[in-house]
């Protein structure tokens, strides 16, 4: 399938083409609907003004507009063709809210312009909004059977707004009649970010063209909600679900999916999602990123935009959908039981599994009985290493016995330096002896990974860590800051970032209790330079990190220093080297019995030397 670029030029010149056609209407539109005009409109605008104090008291009675006089209006302008001349249609908003949300749907076009979370501020104390100033439209574009191609975000939607047990039901019908419409109706329940949206229309069988399907399209402009624009940036995608379960995300560009449940917008703390009943059975999908310079200040992140064509079921609508407009927050999407927990970060596979059923609950109970989010996030770690000692207890106890076979490995390299196969068999044979293996100290670490590698995903996706302060860090979910600098370095930033400098430190130091031992064999061929990585970590720790979550820097000093402490407890008083020693010298006196795999390998060895000395002679 083609691919359809955006093109800005064509665009400028149909809202030209757009401004001009509007022009010539007004100037050709009838006189005598002119003299009608002043009374419709003071109809509707008394309407609007009724609905939203409606919206605001839900023990009003609901508003009944003048529906006769706009439908009489609208079939005299051509049914939909002409709304947007209707004088009836002078704008205005209905607000619909809990203790929770609050929205308000343009009654033209019918859509939220405006939707603001009550409990949240931004990381400069402005309210939370993840719609304002026109920066989110949703369109339905069909067509007629006249061969019309409308758009509802140019017409004008009569509102209705009602209470039925504590739920406010706001009914945006765009009218050709009583009985023939198109409605969007909203259902907002109390303390839910989530809400019932349907799309559905009634007697138009004969307007719609049932040869096309309508489709809706759906844009936001995401704004910035955190300190550190990069950092936000990051975690800012396009998340869908598709085919009844699978899930996948767009950071940029274009994609299109089939069977399609949710669509999400995540704004890495806050989201916006179309949820619904019906999969869609197709759906185009669309990122762009609107960060150019991350040094320069910006309002918005990221542009998203979703394509939909909604199917004709008897020559009618009827889509059954939900609005979410809330927080990321795992534990709240979660408990709606539509597999939005897969709208945050957490991993994929086995590292998604330990955040889910290990780290997210433990985290919450820890949360739940110390004072502070710093002192969860401490004795997680303090927990997670110790259950960890037992690997890095193994992975220093390697480290040991290689340090001890290490002058007889050099002797061996010594004795057989012009014959690299020969010194690489007579090494293995020492290792099998002693009971000793240069990836027995490997092996602890790779099963460190999905660990560590979880936990790097849990920080920066943990709601409530936002906005929660410790020690000097204001917000443990962005950067702390203990100096401002006047410019801005590349990678690094503007300012000075004192835990991921702590965790520098700590990394260093473990590092060298790690690596020291490496380097006095100084560097056997085909191995890393161990001092090189000795000073890397520190520096990529030093740099990446000034940026990213404090909670995150802190774990990582923290985990650290912990290790430290065990590993020096493993050395000077767990570990005991002459014991050691005295047991390698008694393995090499033993017969070892080689397994299967020891075997071939020396075997196969012995056949390369064997050849080695034929090629020779």
């Amino acid at each position: 399938m083609e691919e359809k670029k955006v093109d800005i030029q064509s665009i400028i010149g149909f809202i030209l083409i757009g401004g001009i056609l509007l022009w010539m209407l007004y100037n050709n539109t009838p006189e005598e609907t002119a003299v009608e005009e002043p009374q419709t409109t003071e109809q509707v605008e008394d309407s609007t003004k009724d609905n939203e104090v409606a919206a605001q008291d839900p023990s009003a009675e609901p508003v009944q507009n003048d529906s006769t006089s706009l439908a009489d209006a609208q079939r005299r302008l051509g049914a939909f063709g002409y709304s947007e001349t209707l004088a009836s249609a002078q704008g205005g908003t209905t607000t619909i809210s809990n203790d929770l949300l609050e929205l308000k749907i343009s009654n033209k076009g019918g859509y939220i312009e405006e939707a603001r979370l009550k409990k949240f501020k931004t990381f400069d104390s402005i309210p939370v909004y993840l719609i304002k100033d026109s920066n989110a439209s949703l369109n339905l574009k069909f067509s007629t059977t006249d061969g019309r191609t409308l758009n509802t975000e140019n017409l004008y939607f009569e509102p209705q707004l009602t209470e039925n047990n504590g739920n406010q039901i706001l009914s945006m019908k765009l009218k050709v009649s009583e009985d023939e419409f198109l409605e969007y109706r909203y259902s907002m329940r109390p303390g839910e970010y989530m809400m019932d949206f349907s799309v559905r229309s009634q007697g138009l069988t004969g307007v719609l063209n049932t040869a096309e399907s309508p489709v809706l399209d759906w844009k936001l402009k995401g704004y910035r909600h955190a300190k550190s624009i990069s950092y936000e940036n990051r975690y800012t995608d396009l998340i869908y679900e598709y085919d009844g379960g699978d899930d996948d995300n767009l950071n940029s560009g274009d994609d299109e999916e089939e069977n399609v449940s949710y669509i999400a917008y995540r704004q890495h703390f806050f989201s916006s999602i179309l949820l619904t009943d019906t999969p869609f059975k197709k759906a185009r999908f669309e990122v762009e990123n609107l960060v150019e310079d991350e040094e320069i200040d910006t309002v918005f992140t990221k542009t998203f935009a979703s394509t939909i064509p909604l199917d004709l079921k008897a020559g009618e609508l009827n889509y059954n959908m939900n609005w979410y407009y809330g927080p990321s927050d795992y534990k709240i999407l979660n408990d709606y039981d539509r597999n939005l927990d897969e709208v945050i970060p957490l991993g994929w596979g086995i590292f998604g599994w330990i955040n889910k059923y290990l780290f997210i609950p433990f985290f919450a109970f820890l949360a739940g009985v110390l004072p502070s989010y710093g002192l969860a996030i401490i004795a997680m770690t303090i927990v997670v290493r110790i259950v960890l000692s037992p690997v890095t207890y193994k992975s220093y106890l390697s480290q040991a016995k290689m340090k001890i076979l290490r002058p007889e490995i050099n002797e061996i390299s010594e004795k057989y330096k012009d014959n690299a196969m020969k010194k690489q068999q007579e090494t293995m044979k020492l290792y099998s002896k002693a009971g000793a293996s240069p990836m027995s100290g490997c092996l602890p670490a790779l099963m460190q990974i999905p660990v560590f590698y979880a936990l790097f995903q849990f920080f920066p996706s943990a709601f409530q860590l936002r906005q929660k302060d410790f020690l000097w860090a204001d917000d443990l979910s962005s950067y702390d800051t203990i100096a401002e600098l006047p410019f801005n370095i590349p990678f690094y930033g503007d300012h000075v970032s004192l835990f991921p400098i702590l965790a520098s430190i700590a990394i260093f130091i473990y590092m060298m209790m790690t690596t020291g031992q490496s380097m006095q064999a100084q560097q056997q061929p085909g191995m890393p330079n161990m001092k090189f990585l000795m000073y890397l970590s520190p520096l990529i720790m030093l740099i990446f990190f000034n940026n990213y979550a404090s909670g995150l820097s802190l774990y990582y000093f923290t985990s650290n220093l912990i290790t430290i402490g065990i590993m020096l407890v493993i050395k000077y008083v767990i570990i005991d080297e002459d014991k050691i020693h005295a047991k390698i010298q008694e393995n090499k006196k033993k017969p070892k019995k080689q397994n299967r795999f020891t075997k071939k390998f020396q075997d196969m060895m012995e056949q390369a030397e064997q050849q080695q000395k034929n090629q020779k002679r």
